[in-house]
C-alpha cells in the first residue's frame, strides 16, 4: 500500500449530522493512512470498521496515556505529549493495572444491576420533564433535560451531592474545549480531582450507599488517590457522554421527521433507535488513541513500535463494508456492531447505563411532548465542533 500523509486530522463538518467528509474519502482509498500529529510525530489514522476493531482488540497496541501523541492541538500553546494516567484512571492504562481497577467496578455495572436502576432513572426523567413543562412552551433541552438527567443519575450512583454539580460540569466543559490551553485544561481537571478527593475523605468517615463508599469498603486496600481517579473517570464519563447523546439524538430525530414519526407510531423501536443514534452520531469525534508496543502489521502496512494510531470511530461507524446505506439514519436498522462503546478489554464499562438512560429519556420525552419541535432552524443550533465530545451546546425547543 502506498503511504499517504494527511497533514491534519479531518475536523470540518458540512452539516450537523455527518462527520467530516474527508474521513469517508480516506476510508474508501486508504483505510489506514499516515497522519502527521501536531507535535511532528508521524503516526497513523485508521478509518475502516474492520481495522479499528482489529486494533482495539490487539493487546500489542497500548492504551497508556503517556505513550500517546495527541492528534489535536490544544489552545495556543505548543503541542505536548500526555502525562501518565493518574492512579485509578484505568482508561489510560494497560494490564495489570487496568485489569485491577476495572474488575473492582465490573460488578457495579452489570446489565442486571443497571436494569434494576430503571425505575429510579424513569423517576428522574419524568421529574425533569415536569420542570421543563413548567417553564412554559419553550426551553433549552440541554440545560432543562439532557444534562440534568445523566448528572443526577451518576451523582446518585457515586454519592456526589447534586447541588454541587456546577463544580464538575463547568470544569469538565473547560477541560474538553479544544480552545482551552493544556495548562488550563489540566487545572480544570485538577479541580475536579480536588472535589472528588475531598468527597472520598468525607466518605471514609461517614460512608453511604454509593459506589465511592463501596470502593472504600471493598477490601481492595485502595488509597484516596486511586479512589479519586476512579471517581473522576466515572463522574466525567457518566454525565458528559450521555448528556451529549440525549441532546444530539433529539436534534437528529427532530431533524428527521419521518424517522421520528416511525418511532412515535411504534415505541418498541426505541431500542433500535438508541443503537442507530449511537452509530449515526458518534460523539467521540476525533478518535480513540492506541500506541504500538512492537511492530504490528495492520491492513497491509507495518505500524512500528512507538507509533501512535488515531482510531476514527465516526468513520468506522459509517463504513459501507459493515453497514448498508451507512449515511442514512434509519430507526429500523438493526445497528448491532457499532463501535461507539469501543471494543476489547477497554470497551465502555458504563454502556448499559447509558443505553437505559437514552431509552427511557427518548421514550418519555416524545411521549410527554407530542408536539415537540425545534425552536430554531437546524443550521442555527450551536454545535460542539469545538469540543472533544461532539453534541450541541444548546437545543432550543418548543411545544404547544
Amino acid at each position: 500500500m502506498t503511504e499517504t500523509i494527511s497533514t491534519t486530522l479531518p475536523m470540518t463538518r458540512d452539516n450537523p449530522f455527518d462527520p467530516p467528509a474527508e474521513l469517508g474519502t480516506l476510508r474508501g482509498e486508504t483505510p489506514i493512512t499516515r497522519l502527521r500529529f501536531p507535535d511532528g510525530h508521524l503516526g497513523w489514522l485508521v478509518t475502516s470498521h474492520e481495522l479499528v476493531r482489529e486494533v482495539m482488540g490487539d493487546r500489542r497496541f497500548s492504551a497508556r496515556s503517556e505513550l500517546h501523541h495527541s492528534p489535536m492541538k490544544r489552545g495556543d500553546g505548543p503541542p505536548s505529549q500526555r502525562p501518565p494516567a493518574s492512579p485509578g484512571m484505568f482508561i489510560g492504562m494497560d494490564a495489570p493495572d487496568h485489569t485491577k481497577y476495572r474488575k473492582l467496578l465490573t460488578g457495579q455495572f452489570t446489565v442486571r444491576r443497571m436494569n434494576l436502576l430503571s425505575e429510579r432513572i424513569e423517576e428522574i426523567v419524568l421529574a425533569q420533564l415536569r420542570e421543563m413543562r413548567e417553564q412554559g412552551t419553550s426551553a433549552d433541552l440541554v440545560t432543562a433535560f439532557a444534562l440534568p438527567v445523566p448528572s443526577l443519575v451518576i451523582c446518585e450512583l457515586l454519592g456526589v451531592p447534586y447541588d454541587e454539580r456546577h463544580v464538575f460540569q463547568e470544569d469538565t466543559a473547560t477541560a474538553l474545549k479544544l480552545e482551552t490551553s493544556v495548562d488550563e485544561a489540566m487545572a480544570a481537571f485538577e479541580r475536579i480531582k480536588d472535589f472528588i478527593r475531598d468527597l472520598v475523605r468525607r466518605k471514609r468517615v461517614e460512608p453511604g450507599d454509593d459506589m465511592l463508599s463501596g470502593l472504600i469498603a471493598s477490601g481492595a486496600d485502595l488509597d484516596d488517590e486511586e479512589i479519586t481517579g476512579m471517581g473522576v473517570l466515572l463522574l466525567i464519563a457518566g454525565h458528559e457522554t450521555t448528556a451529549n447523546m440525549l441532546g444530539l439524538g433529539t436534534l437528529t430525530l427532530l431533524g428527521n421527521p419521518e424517522q421520528l414519526a416511525a418511532l412515535r407510531a411504534d415505541p418498541s423501536l426505541v431500542d433500535n433507535t438508541v443503537e442507530e443514534l449511537l452509530r449515526y452520531q458518534t460523539i467521540v469525534q476525533f478518535g480513540t488513541l492506541r500506541t504500538a508496543l512492537e511492530d504490528v502489521e495492520v491492513g497491509g502496512v507495518t505500524v512500528k513500535a512507538g507509533e501512535s494510531v488515531s482510531l476514527s470511530l465516526p468513520a468506522a461507524n459509517r463504513d459501507p463494508e459493515k453497514f448498508e446505506r451507512p449515511e442514512e439514519f434509519d430507526v429500523r436498522r438493526p445497528a448491532a456492531g457499532h463501535l461507539s462503546f469501543g471494543h476489547g478489554v477497554h470497551q465502555c464499562l458504563g454502556q448499559q447505563l447509558a443505553r437505559i438512560e437514552m431509552r427511557i429519556g427518548y421514550a418519555a420525552l416524545f411521549r410527554e411532548f407530542p408536539t415537540l419541535r425545534l425552536g430554531v432552524p437546524v443550521e442555527e443550533v450551536p454545535l460542539r465542533t469545538d469540543m472533544g465530545i461532539y453534541g450541541v451546546h444548546a437545543l432550543p425547543v418548543e411545544w404547544s
